[in-house]
């Protein structure tokens, strides 16, 4: 394995009970189908890969609509330069849809005075704090507003836009999220100024959950990265760590049941029976590559869980080939999606992107090794 430095957060903790006792509970075999057969081929990879998408989509995420959508520019909203001339910002709302189109917002920050194309960083949800190196780095930076598609809501779900444009479709607020970077992304190829082979899909915590089911599903997006994204992201059920949030606390009614399947709550305190863990959603990536971001203090977020769940996925990565291509880094610190996250992420892009060297190791995390 590649990847890896040390980290810690805190977040908002929730009067819980201790975890269910699943820190031994064996993981489910990437390279086995569900009939018991190995993986041996390339093939058979593809295969098997078709199979765990079905295999999360169907209990944990909900079905996702496979339908083409037209997406169009809609308006400018406005462009002006900024960061001391090394930056054009520019925001658009985009027109998703054909009929009873809905409005979504994009913020573009490209780098000023070239024509590209650039490789580009598209995240979940609005802002970053360090756009200006980014756009000196010679990358776009693209965030989108995900609520536009969904609404984001405690307890009280209500039918978005994307949802309403596919009632049919069982899929909660995660995959509508996920749905939505892939629309946003259909924009952003149609620019000439990015580069198509080398768009980089991020978020932060609900968002960085959001990041890696899009990268998993759409693959366009050449690097995965998500941030802090924890129970439903990249942090395994079957090993929770102290004060971590777990499936019965995440989909509680009362809480997020919102943003996954509907039916998904009924494995919660039963782990074990889960057909899957967090470690097939990171492997559906391969063989691109996908990096976690996380902090060691951010025990909310399970960061034993996420290290675990990248060592689980890895015979895929080796399997495959490309085993530095499964990546993680833990810094000190608390939840958040920090400069050095974007800095972590801009270097593992850098070496995938163009060969660059690495300027830390990736690849230690906590728990067992």
């Amino acid at each position: 394995m590649l990847f890896s430095v040390l980290c810690v957060a805190s977040v908002v903790v929730l009067a819980a009970s201790e975890p269910p006792a699943v820190s031994t509970a064996p993981f489910p075999d990437p390279l086995v189908f569900e009939n018991g057969e190995p993986v041996e081929t390339q093939e058979d990879w593809q295969t098997r890969r078709a199979e765990m998408r079905d295999l999360m989509l169907r209990n944990q995420y909900g079905a996702i609509p496979s339908a083409p959508v037209p997406v169009r520019l809609a308006e400018t909203l406005a462009e002006e330069t900024q960061n001391n001339g090394a930056t054009l910002f520019r925001t658009v709302r985009l027109a998703v849809g054909a009929e009873n189109a809905f409005p979504v917002r994009v913020e573009m920050y490209l780098p000023a005075g070239g024509a590209g194309p650039y490789p580009a960083i598209l995240r979940v949800g609005l802002g970053c704090p360090v756009v200006q190196e980014i756009n000196e780095r010679g990358y776009i930076f693209a965030c989108y507003e995900n609520q536009d598609f969904d609404f984001d809501t405690l307890g009280n779900d209500k039918i978005g836009p994307a949802q309403a444009m596919f009632p049919d479709c069982d899929w909660g607020s995660l995959a509508a999220w996920a749905w939505g970077a892939s629309r946003v992304l259909d924009y952003l190829l149609t620019l000439p100024e990015v580069d198509p082979q080398r768009v980089v899909i991020t978020g932060h915590s609900r968002t960085g959950k959001t990041a890696l089911l899009a990268g998993a599903l759409d693959e366009r997006f050449a690097l995965v990265v998500p941030n802090g994204s924890g129970c439903g992201g990249a942090a395994a059920y079957r090993r929770y760590g102290p004060e971590c949030e777990t499936l019965e606390l995440i989909t509680r009614p009362s809480r997020f049941a919102s943003w996954f399947h509907k039916d998904f709550r009924r494995f919660a305190d039963k782990e074990p029976e889960l057909p899957f863990d967090q470690h097939f959603l990171r492997a559906l990536v391969a063989p691109r590559p996908v990096l976690s971001t996380d902090a060691l203090g951010d025990l909310w977020a399970n960061p034993i869980g996420t290290a675990a769940a990248c060592r689980a996925a890895q015979p895929v990565f080796e399997f495959l080939g490309v085993s530095e291509n499964n990546a993680m880094h833990f810094r000190e610190g608390k939840h958040d999606q920090l400069p050095e996250d974007y800095r972590v992420l801009l270097d593992f892009a850098d070496h995938h992107f163009f060969g660059k060297p690495l300027t830390c190791t990736y690849g230690e995390g906590p728990g067992e090794k």
